[in-house]
């Protein structure tokens, strides 16, 4: 028998009915939310429930040489959880369980599969809850989360994944499972090995459970401001002179005029006046309607027309618009979804630069920005045309676009991904912002954890 066969009949016999080769689940495992899917078909998926499972799978895997790519909800926007031809695809999202939950101590510990907006629906009556929140919440995995440093809206007030995670049990290429970390607030024994594998894509094993570090629910009011500007320039100004004026509110959302018009259409609102760019500001906490005065006033004299709300349920409305942001993209064509940061002061230059990218490759690029930290997303539109396999790829022109716009963001002290991952779709470029050197020791480091490499070969170090 060849290896993939090896590995599908030790895997049927260790794992049974968790084994899923209908063409349905094959094919779903491909691709994510990116657009991009891998070539050709998985093995087979399996439907881990337990870490026992989760090192099953990995010791067949090592012990044929057969790729794992370890999956979640699949809501993944760079391509690093697609499977494809001969590779086992992992899903780690029947894991949703949580397995504790320490008020007094501010930790809970939760399986990989679970999503954000459930795992905080049940922190809730504890009075806690655990602060990253993509925009995504509703379908993403606190697993995939990790995986990639997804962030999303709260960053700039509440930091990000990283600094939400104590530790996290991980199973290595050959199936050994450890447990990284710690579960107090203070821990320095050895490397932060925790924070390596936060961001790693799945290159360095299987996360199969999280120490959370939780939050109180915050007291006091929620004050959300509604401002409109002119242009996106003159918002992205309004914003960085709410973070040079100190104040820190807990949500600071942008959207240009392509995303707020297109958003608009789908929630069938009222059109926005042309070429008009909104912020979205939101404050919490005892100081909330003092933050959100001072913002305002802030906002008023950079030339924002500026409405504040004190309603919860109108903050949330508001909020809304910002998260329909995805699927009104969907309205425009096929959209390359990008993700790049840049320090906060230079986020009027970065929309320059994305204006300038459009005039000269004749793109549409509408763009939505975590103006707190510095975080963009531009959508780069364009009509799909699926290859004979049903495969879409972004056209060269589109590429050549993009090219164009990281090396923007890199000239303004920025980085390539503030949260979305390096994936498939970030790879070629990995290396011009890390220099040769730190690239070929972070890919030196992937080998330490899986000297076989069969851990998502071909994402994040592949050139």
């Amino acid at each position: 028998m060849t290896p993939g066969a090896d590995a599908l009949v030790l895997l049927r016999a260790a794992l049974g009915d968790r084994v899923d080769t209908s063409p349905a689940s094959l094919a779903a495992a491909r691709a994510d939310k990116s657009g991009h899917a891998a070539s050709g078909l998985p093995l087979a998926v399996v439907h881990a429930r337990s870490v026992e499972d989760v090192q099953q799978t990995l010791r067949v895997a090592a012990g044929t040489g057969t790729p794992v790519v370890t999956r979640g909800a699949g809501t993944g926007l760079a391509g690093g959880a697609n499977a494809g031809d001969g590779e086992i695809a992992l899903s780690v999202r029947s894991m949703d369980r949580i397995l504790e939950v320490r008020p007094d101590d501010l930790l809970a510990v939760v399986e990989p599969g679970i999503l954000n907006a459930e795992l905080n629906a049940a922190l809730a009556p504890h009075g806690l809850w655990w602060a990253p929140d993509p925009a995504s919440r509703a379908i993403s995995t606190v697993g995939g989360n990790i995986a990639t440093g997804a962030g999303g809206l709260l960053c700039a007030k509440y930091g990000v994944v990283r600094d939400a995670v104590l530790g996290v049990d991980l199973v290595l290429a050959d199936g050994r499972l450890l447990h990284l970390g710690h579960r107090t607030v203070k821990g320095v024994t050895g490397l932060d090995l925790t924070s390596l594998v936060v961001g790693s894509e799945g290159t360095l094993g299987v996360v199969v459970g999280a120490t959370l570090k939780l939050r109180r629910l915050v007291p006091g009011e929620v004050c959300t401001i509604a401002a409109t500007f002119r242009d996106v320039r003159a918002a992205a100004e309004a914003s960085a002179a709410v973070t040079a004026s100190g104040a820190q509110p807990a949500i600071m959302e942008l959207m240009d005029a392509a995303s707020l018009a297109a958003v608009h259409a789908l929630l069938r609102l009222a059109a926005p006046t042309p070429g008009a760019a909104q912020l979205t500001v939101q404050t919490d906490g005892p100081a909330a309607v003092a933050e959100a005065d001072a913002i305002a006033e802030v906002l008023r004299r950079a030339g924002g027309t500026v409405a504040v709300s004190h309603d919860r349920d109108e903050g949330e409305r508001l909020l809304t618009i910002r998260r329909s942001m995805h699927p009104a993209m969907e309205t425009l064509g096929t959209a390359l979804i990008e993700d790049v940061s840049v320090p906060r002061s230079a986020l009027p230059a970065m929309f320059d630069e994305i204006a300038r990218v459009e005039r000269e490759h004749g793109v549409v690029i509408p763009t939505v920005a975590h103006a707190g930290d510095g975080n963009l997303h531009p959508n780069f539109i364009f009509e799909a045309q699926p290859d004979e396999s049903g495969i879409v790829q972004a056209p060269d022109h589109i590429w050549a676009a993009a090219d164009d716009l990281f090396r923007a963001a890199l000239r303004l002290g920025g980085t390539l991904t503030g949260e979305h991952g390096v994936g498939v779709l970030k790879r070629r470029w990995l290396a011009d912002e890390l220099g040769d050197d730190q690239w070929e020791l972070q890919r030196q480091i992937t080998r330490v954890f899986d000297p076989q490499g069969i851990l998502n070969p071909g994402k994040v170090f592949a050139r």
